[in-house]
Parts: structure tokens; C-alpha cells; sequence
């Protein structure tokens, strides 16, 4: 996926518009930390999940719902604060 496809699916998704010095910066983390790896393909650089990204994707996914889980639970009301 290159930084215009990222653009593009964050807007489609979440209908916001990222800032691609935002963007940029943001992959620059990810690759510094092991999580992606950028190829050049022609005049487009590609990112593609490393093993490491992949493990830590699913570890926030789970941490997610989990959250989700949590966050539905019923909290008796007593009526006093």
C-alpha cells in the first residue's frame, strides 16, 4: 500500500482527510520501529506489515474488544455519587 493509498482508504473509512506530512511522518515511525517495511516500486514506495507489525495489529485488535467488552458491561446505579 503507498502513502495515496493510505490517504485514500483513511478518507473512504473514517471520511477524514490526513495531512500527508502527518501521514509521512507516521510511516517514518512505523518503519523506524520495525512494524513496516517500505519498498521502492518504480516512483511509489510500498508498505507492506512486518511479523512484528502483524503481532502487534493483532494484539491492539484484541485489546479492542476488550475494551469494547468492558466499556458494555452494566454498572449498578445506586442513585448517590
Amino acid at each position: 500500500m503507498s502513502e495515496y493509498d493510505v490517504i485514500l482508504m483513511i478518507r473512504r473509512r473514517f471520511r477524514i482527510l490526513v495531512a500527508t506530512g502527518s501521514l509521512y511522518q507516521t510511516l517514518y515511525t512505523l518503519e523506524r520501529q520495525g512494524l513496516i517495511k517500505g519498498n521502492w516500486i518504480g516512483r511509489r514506495r510500498i508498505y507492506v506489515l512486518t511479523p512484528k507489525g502483524e503481532y502487534a495489529s493483532e494484539a491492539a485488535c484484541i485489546m479492542c474488544k476488550r475494551i469494547e467488552r468492558l466499556v458494555s458491561l452494566p454498572v449498578p446505579f445506586d442513585g448517590q455519587y
